[in-house]
């Protein structure tokens, strides 16, 4: 019996889509994490009938007959859209109002992507990340600094012990995807490149599509709890269903085997 194995694939997808909400959920205070959305695709087709066969002489058949298999989780598509912007007197936080990344150098070399402008200063003066992955192009603080500003298109300026006027070391660079959703999820609020997220553009702040930057906050998390506690109801009620086709169809076979005896 199809429905047996089509309502099987059901509830895997249900349990797949269940997953991704539990994620959204367990990240709603993550600085600048995306929601992922789980999608889905209808499998393959067993045609009976094909539409606009010969039946007969003078007969075609208006409308064919196929019999879907089920379904299967497509894809898992990451939401960039802005998260909402939280004030936190940080010095060295900084969240990205607009479209854009931040460079991070990878301790392998490479470099990796983030929303996250919770950053810190090592033991070497150089902004790094909450896992000491330093920002990219390098700034690097002066022990003797006693103020620090970041200006909207990135400029990080510093006035030193014993003088007024500000010294400019430094300019934040961001970086934009044509195709964001493209991007390998990393963990540590990191992202990678790949062939489908297309070549990176790499510019200051607020040229090139570019968002600006905000010192001082950072970029909260685009999780909307409402929404997803409306798609958690929906995908316990779907995996219901699929449960309750999967009992029907045991009925009807158990009542096919006491129509045999």
């Amino acid at each position: 019996m199809r429905a047996l194995y089509i309502a099987a694939t059901g509830m895997s997808a249900q349990q797949f889509n269940l997953d991704v909400i539990a994620n959204n959920l367990a990240n709603v205070n993550t600085a600048g994490f995306k929601q992922s959305r789980a999608e889905f695709q209808d499998l393959l087709y067993q045609t009976i009938h094909a539409p606009g066969v010969q039946m007969g002489q003078n007969a075609q058949l208006p409308v064919g007959s196929q019999i879907g298999l089920g379904v299967t989780s497509g894809a898992t598509a990451i939401q960039f859209t802005q998260g909402a912007l939280r004030t936190t007197g940080g010095n060295y936080d900084i969240a990205i109002n607009g479209d854009g990344f931040f460079q991070i150098l990878m301790p392998d070399g490479t470099l990796a992507y983030t929303r996250d402008g919770e950053f810190s200063v090592d033991s070497t003066g150089k902004l790094v990340t909450s896992q000491g992955y330093a920002l990219q192009p390098e700034i690097v603080i002066p022990q003797d600094m006693q103020t620090v500003t970041i200006s909207p298109d990135g400029i990080v300026s510093v006035t030193r012990a014993g003088q007024t006027n500000p010294d400019q070391i430094g300019q934040i660079q961001l970086t934009r995807f044509i195709n964001p959703q493209g991007l390998m999820s990393l963990g540590s609020n990191l992202y990678a490149p790949t062939q489908a997220s297309g070549t990176p553009i790499t510019d200051v702040p607020s040229q090139s599509g570019l968002g600006t930057l905000i010192q001082g906050s950072i970029e909260g998390s685009n999780v909307n709890i409402v929404n997803e506690m409306i798609d958690l109801i929906m995908a316990q009620r779907a995996y219901e269903s699929n449960s309750k086709a999967i009992q029907t169809a045991d009925q009807m076979l158990t009542t096919a085997n006491q129509i045999k005896q």
